[in-house]
């Protein structure tokens, strides 16, 4: 028991640590920010183990269940969605019709439909290659945001005026090149706050895995409340996960308002 407290103890020292850092040396912060973002790929081959120790994800859970889950789900869905939104944008009306489809589609069915879509089709419709229950839940919380995240983006580059284009086909560039280095940058600006709204919802609604059956911080809490030691107690479980929800909620959204200080967002 000792050697794991010290172990908490550490990790918790080491975010407090790297938070400082932060906030003082900024130019730490991409390094900080590099090192958290390759940490992921890291924490998931630990936790899979290797050889004779490998892990199954039907047993992952809690609050790291969480933070895997809404961590591929924002970091994956951000690209797929500016995708969507920039395709239902073109001007070849296959690829337009077919992202209006899957926007469409897929915002017009709430997201527990999506979950037990990929729990139950994906193994029927590839029966010969095993997809485990995590990978499944990550694809499908992934594919539903995407979805919402491309209104988002098109919102923002429907704001953007046409002389912009326009400008930018005077200097030289071409599609690609005025979309990816003039139009996106300012639309993405405009939307931080539809985006990181976005993201919050994600995290919360991940959530709704424990229906498909795996063990989330949610599905944590029901199974100590099914403990004989800690009945009576529902009140102090739900307003501890609460806070835990709160806490990472409140740190995104805080996130956000200084990266539109930073940006200049609402300033002329």
């Amino acid at each position: 028991i000792f050697e794991s407290r010290r172990w908490l103890l550490g990790d918790i020292a080491l975010l407090i640590g790297a938070f400082f850092l932060g906030q003082r040396i900024t130019r730490l912060r991409p390094w900080i920010l590099g090192g958290w973002v390759l940490s992921f790929p890291i924490t998931m081959f630990v936790l899979h183990g290797y050889g004779e120790n490998v892990i199954q994800t039907s047993l992952w859970g809690g609050l790291l269940l969480t933070l895997i889950l809404a961590v591929f789900g924002i970091v994956v869905s951000f690209p797929l969605g500016v995708f969507f939104a920039l395709c239902r944008q073109s001007k070849l009306p296959a690829i337009r019709w077919v992202s209006i489809f899957y926007i469409e589609t897929v915002r017009g069915v709430p997201l527990i439909t999506i979950l037990f879509m990929g729990s139950v089709l994906i193994p029927i419709f590839i029966p010969y290659f095993y997809i485990d229950q995590v990978l499944r839940m990550m694809v499908a919380i992934t594919l539903f945001s995407a979805a919402y995240m491309a209104e988002n983006v098109r919102g923002g580059l429907q704001a953007i005026p046409r002389g912009q284009h326009e400008a930018a086909q005077a200097v030289g560039l071409n599609y690609a090149q005025s979309n990816l280095f003039i139009v996106l940058p300012q639309a993405l600006r405009s939307v931080i706050p539809a985006i990181v709204g976005q993201f919050i919802a994600l995290f919360k609604d991940t959530s709704l895995v424990y229906i498909i059956g795996l063990e989330d911080l949610l599905g944590s809490a029901k199974g100590i409340l099914a403990n004989p030691d800690w009945l009576g107690h529902h009140v102090e479980v739900y307003l501890f996960i609460a806070l835990i929800y709160f806490i990472f909620c409140y740190a995104m959204s805080k996130v956000s308002q200084k990266i539109e200080v930073d940006l200049g967002v609402g300033k002329h």
